[in-house]
């Protein structure tokens, strides 16, 4: 499908009051203990925030665009009758660790993109950081932050000291993949950094705090947005290439096996060198 700018605009607008609906949610969190239960890991949790966000964004989706598909973290994928051939791909609560243990790294991250894979807009909230991020394709990259509305023009080309941002796997044979590489990875970089947000990750890239981010395993719903931000700061960005029709362990295997890539792009040839 072809996007114009009033299709664009409309699309950042309905991001931006489904991205507020769930940070809304999110600020909602009380002091002390939370109510999570884990996923596929010890270190993979979920909870009511999680599931009361998506569905707080959802509600945003159905009102604005009730023809859009939509693919949640929590809820699966609905697919509308007499698709727009627009869907929408959410992170109700990315960073879900770091709400649990009240660290301040946590953001709803909501994006949307076409049939043909090509992403059309995407906002990411940072309830915490007071920060708001987004980006359409072709309209370059934003944030509003406590201090104001600025565009984001990513990393500074060839800044001494860079910081390199990642994550790790919650698979364990994927982790200890990652401790191995790690060392190649940071050729080149002064320090490095794991915050616990991909969304965000990939936003500090945009805004230059972060002179690269890459992780492997990486969910769509992590990076939708935030790859969409990054790259039109002016990053260069490697998305994983992963296929939603394949059976359940092979689709698990391919997401494990594939890289998420976001950085300035003087660094981009040796970053792909170093994982191949």
């Amino acid at each position: 499908m072809s996007a114009g700018n009033g299709l664009l605009q409309e699309l950042l607008a309905v991001a931006t009051e489904a991205a507020a609906a769930g940070a809304a949610v999110l600020q909602g969190r009380p002091e002390g203990a939370l109510a999570a239960s884990n996923k596929a890991s010890d270190s993979d949790w979920v909870t009511e925030f999680d599931v009361a966000a998506e569905k707080a964004v959802r509600a945003v989706l159905a009102e604005r665009r009730p023809h859009d598909s939509v693919t949640g973290e929590e809820l699966g994928t609905t697919v509308a009758e007499g698709s727009s051939g627009v869907r929408w791909s959410v992170d109700p609560l990315d960073g879900t660790t770091n709400f649990i243990r009240d660290i301040a790294y946590y953001c709803t991250s909501v994006a949307a993109v076409t049939e043909d894979g090509e992403w059309l807009a995407g906002v990411v909230q940072a309830p915490v950081l007071g920060r708001r991020y987004w980006a359409v394709r072709g309209g370059g990259a934003w944030c509003e932050s406590r201090s104001g509305v600025r565009r984001l023009t990513g990393p500074e080309p060839g800044r001494r000291g860079k910081i390199l941002a990642t994550g790790l796997s919650y698979d364990p044979a994927t982790r200890v993949g990652q401790y191995r590489q790690l060392p190649r990875l940071m050729e080149g970089f002064g320090d490095l950094r794991r915050l616990g947000s991909a969304a965000l990750d990939l936003c500090l890239v945009a805004d230059g705090t972060h002179d690269a981010y890459i992780e492997r395993g990486l969910n769509e719903h992590d990076f939708a947005a935030g790859a969409l931000i990054a790259e039109e700061a002016g990053a260069a960005v490697w998305r994983p290439v992963l296929d939603p029709s394949l059976p359940e362990e092979e689709r698990d295997e391919q997401r494990l096996n594939s890289w998420l890539m976001a950085c300035a792009p003087d660094l981009e040839a040796r970053l792909r060198e170093a994982v191949r």
